[in-house]
């Protein structure tokens, strides 16, 4: 817990990365609703001032920012300028800016695409938690939560680069977990399956959106709304892992009960499908 305060998300001064679309505005919304304030930041400055607008109107605090978060010194500008908007130092950091990748097998996808995948997906939560973590526990208090995918345990084939750049953020989310153990901040790991967000028809998806993840989508994708307000309330619990999905459930049960079983189950599954486009 974050010592007498449990409900860090109630009036939270927060940062939010990749906030202008899907689970970021989410995020930013309901932290706004909660009677946070929030510094929205995207590279795509348009669309964060698109959700900044909108809790503005809602009578909420916001800020939008332009923020490439593979480049190191945009975070540093992003943690100044938060030093300079916020009523009160930053007590809350939101890792979520991510791309998606994949369509190719390992050797095939080009290393223009994992440089890429790596620079916003690891690189940028990296940024993230360096240039905030000492923020944080010097201020004695907070929370971190990075955005990962049931992706970085899964390990779906024909998305290498988008897989190793989830197990990392949540190797990395892990690692910093037990360094800030005692110093009152608390972090969160996200591991969703599918949300219906903009992610891969942002991404570069080699051979197009397969029509059964469109279909995957439509039948089990949920809100980003509701995992943005799960992903909350498990970080003023003080809950390291979040899965909130039942599928994200049962494969990571999977993956560590039956790891090779599952992992040839995978491989299977995915030249079946391949056999019927």
């Amino acid at each position: 817990m974050f010592g007498n305060n449990k409900k860090l998300t109630t009036r939270a001064f927060a940062v939010v990365t990749g906030a202008g679309s899907g689970i970021g505005r989410a995020f930013a919304v309901e932290l706004a609703r909660r009677g946070g304030e929030v510094l929205c930041s995207d590279i795509d400055l348009e669309s964060a001032q698109e959700t900044t607008d909108s809790i503005k109107a809602a009578g909420g605090r916001a800020w939008a920012l332009k923020c490439d978060v593979s480049v190191r010194s945009d975070m540093e500008a992003l943690a100044e300028q938060a030093d300079a908007l916020l009523s009160e130092p930053v007590n809350l950091v939101i890792n979520n800016a991510g791309v998606g990748v994949g369509g190719k097998n390992i050797g095939d996808i080009s290393l223009e695409d994992w440089e890429w995948t790596m620079g916003i997906n690891l690189w940028g939560v990296i940024h993230g938690c360096h240039v905030f973590a000492p923020r944080l526990k010097k201020l004695g208090r907070g929370g971190i939560i990075n955005v990962a995918s049931s992706a970085s345990f899964a390990a779906a084939p024909l998305m290498g680069p988008y897989n190793v750049t989830k197990a990392g953020v949540l190797a990395l989310s892990e690692t910093l977990a037990a360094e800030t153990a005692g110093t009152g901040v608390n972090v969160t790991v996200l591991c969703p399956t599918v949300v219906n967000t903009n992610i891969f028809t942002s991404g570069r998806i080699h051979g197009g959106i397969p029509p059964v993840l469109n279909r995957l989508i439509e039948l089990t994708g949920v809100s980003a709304d509701g995992v943005a307000k799960t992903t909350l309330n498990a970080l003023d619990r003080g809950q390291l892992h979040v899965l909130p999905q039942f599928d994200a459930r049962m494969i990571w049960r999977a993956k560590r009960f039956l790891p090779a079983t599952y992992t040839r189950g995978a491989g299977l599954l995915s030249r079946l499908a391949a056999a019927k486009l």
